[in-house]
């Protein structure tokens, strides 16, 4: 089972959220919290603040990331485990640094939100930014 690891980064009451590329085999074409695969040894944090990284070339501050909450989904052909953060406090300013991954990425308020992709995610984030 895959375990994956979600951050919102969240600032002036928006979200920033990344756009699934086509040809993802899970959930493409979508709109979705950025993050990925946690690798053998890591904890949630430490993936957390490594995809943040890969992807949006932030850099997280550990200590100012919260859990939202924790799902099983079963995207393509293989369950997943997945652990959705809130963060708060980074450095850099976020940007697509993984094309291969997202082909756009974007801020959203609470009521531009795109359809979610899970639902107990996106409960947890709106409830999160009240």
């Amino acid at each position: 089972m895959y375990k994956v690891v979600l951050g919102a980064l969240v600032r002036d009451g928006r979200v920033l959220l990344a756009h699934r590329r086509v040809d993802k085999r899970a959930y493409p074409n979508v709109w979705d919290l950025p993050g990925g695969v946690m690798e053998p040894g890591e904890s949630e944090l430490e993936a957390l603040v490594r995809e943040l990284h890969e992807e949006l070339g932030v850099q997280v501050a550990p200590g100012s990331a919260s859990h939202l909450c924790r799902l099983t989904v079963r995207p393509a052909d293989a369950p997943a485990v997945l652990s959705a953060w809130l963060v708060r406090e980074w450095e850099g300013s976020p940007t697509n640094v993984a094309p291969e991954e997202h082909d756009d990425i974007g801020w959203f308020g609470v009521d531009e939100l795109p359809p979610p992709v899970h639902v107990p995610v996106r409960t947890a984030l709106l409830e999160a930014m009240r």
